[in-house]
């Protein structure tokens, strides 16, 4: 692709971006997750445990999350990286025996 291509793309991106708030100034943008516990608030139910443990503080709980999605990417990172080398090492061998 080449740098025209580029900048028709971003301009599409900030076009869609930009459309539904020039548009509808007036509207409310809510996410499912605030959907979703109005609907639950209103048919009544309620929760089938309790946690184990809360975290003291809003603040612990963000780490917490944080620190999980870190050894997450670091293990798809490991497995997509040993896997690339796997692929790079077999080509090798294969152009050095050619």
């Amino acid at each position: 692709m080449n740098t025209k291509h580029y900048v028709i793309l971003v301009i599409a991106v900030v076009v869609l971006f930009a459309a539904p708030l020039l548009f509808l100034p007036d509207a409310e943008f809510g996410g499912a997750d605030g959907a979703a516990s109005d609907v639950i608030s209103e048919e009544g139910y309620g929760p089938w445990f309790s946690p184990i443990w809360e975290p003291p503080s809003g603040e612990i709980e963000s780490l917490l999350f944080a620190l999980q999605a870190a050894i997450g990417a670091l293990i798809i990172g490991y497995f997509v990286g040993y896997e690339k080398g796997k692929r790079t090492k077999k080509e090798i061998k294969s152009t050095q025996n050619s």
